[in-house]
């Protein structure tokens, strides 16, 4: 007996976007080491995550908020002209700055006031922001540069607004608080609390400092009230700093944590060489919009306590999640040509195999990061399998990675944690009434809002592509569970009606049209003939595939939610019930090529080709150069979560490489 579906017609076009709200913009900068900047194109705050540098102190695994803002003035008390864009508890809109500005993304994120002060006298000054990449010769470093456009000087105030500690959390006022000054030089530093790093402020311009600490009080954060959490919080600024700017002058003032940068205006000239080479890059390619995206999977990459390189999953809130790091990384490396670089994550992430685990979220060492998923490592040797495909270090495979492989299937063969178990037919079962261990793991009070404990579809497809893959590198020895395993998946997942089960619990399948059958159908290693997979891309193509990725759920199904909204546990509900994820849209193009004969396949790629190139107005819509983490199931889709999301950019790269490649996939 099969869920009853009636067949629905084709997907409309999207509709047309409409009309952005400058405060729903979002842009982002990276700075190498897990820390960002990021705000609205109206330079108004509605997170608690938008500030102008939130950073990983040295030694510390979170993320702290270092600077909120800036509270600009132009002339002298009282008269001053605020720049500042602000929404307060006690009101009840925002409340704009007093001058008219415009917004730039390219080539670093710009904001161009022009009006007039008290006196009536016209003025113009542009703020630019940039984030000094960590590297071996240099620390991760704030810089902001203030240029007087005008044809009179002006006199500017300049308030940092510090945020004193975790970004994830809003502080409240703290008369504790320490505001000595400690004097380098043009640099001064403060140190709020003894639990909290050493800020250094330091000017290249002419200038003074003027200790005054104050508390700006009730900031709200609407897009964290809509979404169910703490949205009032406040500020501090221990001091300000005034600065005299001519026509045509500028100052920078780096924002380092722990030691001053000696030369901020060096710095800022060459931090903004290098992303003025990037933009050049963009403009020129042939296809600037996929060159935007090609451009923006490097804000994933980071180093790591150590050295080590990884990628962290979104932005702004997560930080490096296995199962996202492994879904991604092809798309961020490989299909940038980038094999050292995919070498290098997956080697980094040696070390923290424990038991055929890798950590769903890491930390700086194994032994604090958090095992919850059962597919993390799983993932892991998928990308292992594309990086050894794409060409990889033949040695370096054999040598390292492969007996890596091998030591994560003997684990499961042995059983381990999360309830992974090698069942006699040779399936891998995971999870338990109470813990949801794959990708869908969204859960409520009541407990997983998905419940998929047993055999789930993917880990069953990538179980079997992990063996068939050591088989391949000659660890003949799991031959037999292979070919057990496919007959068993054939047996068990196949239903009458021309599609997979989503999961095989207590012998009973699940009927549930969901799009984890489709990276079973989508893998090199499938244990599906090309009919199967064709019949699975079809059923995908009739109920799950929208413009903006696919849905989680049939919307033929009764517990279907087609709109990704609300509170916590509102949005939880929907989440995995009908929400569409972008990263799935690679395993679609994936399945969708490998199902096609040869004489189907170049109208194939073009029709794939066109479905990609829908998803390039998001680049612009939510968060600039990127995709957001999901969008609604139904039309016109909203997007929601995150604003940036890793295995977005990865997937959608490496779907386009495929349609873009010429022969068989």
């Amino acid at each position: 007996m099969t869920q009853a579906e009636s067949p629905e017609p084709p997907l409309p076009p999207a509709d047309p976007l409409p009309p952005t709200d400058p405060a729903s913009v979002e842009w982002l900068l990276t700075d190498g080491a897990g820390g960002y900047a990021c705000g609205t194109a109206a330079d108004l705050p509605t997170r608690r995550y938008h500030g102008l540098w939130v950073a990983v102190p040295e030694g510390q695994a979170r993320r702290q908020m270092v600077v909120a803002g800036v509270d600009e003035r132009f002339g002298a008390e009282p008269e001053a002209t605020s720049l500042l864009h602000a929404h307060w508890g006690t009101l009840p809109a925002a409340v704009p700055p007093t001058a008219q500005a415009t917004f730039a993304r390219r080539p670093w994120p710009s904001f161009t006031w022009r009006g007039q002060d008290h006196r009536g006298q016209p003025f113009a000054v542009e703020r630019a922001v940039l984030l000094q990449r960590a590297s071996p010769a240099q620390r991760p470093a704030l810089l902001l540069r203030w240029r007087n456009l005008g044809e009179l000087p002006v006199r500017l105030q300049l308030r940092p607004l510090f945020g004193l500690g975790d970004a994830d959390h809003l502080p409240p006022a703290d008369a504790a608080c320490d505001a000595t000054v400690h004097a380098q030089g043009a640099s001064w530093g403060i140190q709020a609390k003894p639990e909290l790093p050493r800020v250094f402020c330091t000017l290249d311009g002419v200038g003074a400092l003027f200790p005054a600490p104050v508390w700006y009080r009730g900031f709200l954060y609407r897009e964290d009230r809509d979404r169910g959490y703490d949205h009032l919080g406040d500020r501090w600024s221990p001091f300000r700093i005034e600065v005299d700017l001519g026509p045509g002058q500028d100052a920078v003032l780096a924002v380092t944590l722990e030691v001053p940068e000696p030369a901020p205006a060096a710095a800022f000239a060459r931090t903004a060489a290098v992303a003025l080479r990037e933009h050049a890059a963009i403009e020129t390619d042939p296809a600037p919009r996929w060159a935007e995206l090609r451009a923006g999977a490097d804000d994933f990459l980071y180093r790591a306590a150590g050295g080590r390189l990884g990628v962290l999953a979104g932005f702004p809130w997560f930080g490096e999640w296995g199962r996202d790091v492994f879904v991604a990384l092809p798309g961020l490396t490989l299909a940038r040509g980038e094999l050292d670089t995919c070498a290098a994550v997956l080697t980094g992430a040696l070390p923290f195999l424990r038991q055929g685990l890798l950590p769903n979220i890491y930390a700086a060492e194994p032994a604090a990061s958090h095992y919850g998923s059962a597919d993390a490592a799983l993932w892991w040797t998928l990308a292992v399998q594309r990086y050894a495909a794409a060409g990889g270090d033949v040695a370096l495979v054999r040598e390292r990675l492969v007996p890596a492989l091998a030591a994560i299937a003997d684990a499961y063969v042995a059983g381990t944690d999360l309830g992974l178990a090698v069942a006699a037919d040779g399936l891998l079962a995971a999870g338990s009434s109470t813990l949801n261990a794959t990708w869908m793991d969204a859960r409520t009070a009541a407990g997983p809002v998905t419940p998929r404990q047993g055999f789930a579809v993917e880990l069953q497809a990538l179980w079997y592509a992990l063996l068939a893959a050591l088989v391949e590198h000659g660890e003949a020895r799991f031959a037999g569970l292979r070919d057990r395993v496919a007959a068993a998946f054939r047996r068990q997942f196949w239903l009458a009606d021309g599609y997979l089960a989503d999961r095989v619990h207590a012998e009973t399948p699940d009927f549930a049209v969901r799009p984890n059958m489709v990276i079973a159908a989508a893998l090199p290693h499938s244990p599906l003939s090309r009919a199967q997979r064709q019949a699975v891309v079809a059923r995908a193509e009739a109920v799950l595939v929208t413009p903006r990725g696919l849905r989680t759920l049939s919307p033929m199904d009764p517990a279907y939610c087609g709109r990704y909204r609300g509170g916590i546990d509102a949005r939880d509900q929907a989440y995995h019930q009908g929400t569409a994820w972008p990263w799935l849209g690679g395993f679609y193009v994936e399945a969708a090529l490998r199902a096609a004969t040869k004489a189907q396949l170049p109208k194939r790629r073009a029709a794939l080709a066109s479905w990609l190139d829908g998803f390039l107005p998001e680049l612009d819509r939510a968060g600039l150069g990127h995709v957001s983490e999901v969008f609604d199931g139904d039309l016109p889709q909203a997007p929601g979560g995150t604003f940036a999301q890793a295995w977005n950019t990865g997937e959608l790269l490496r779907a386009r490489a495929l349609v873009q490649a010429r022969g068989p996939v």
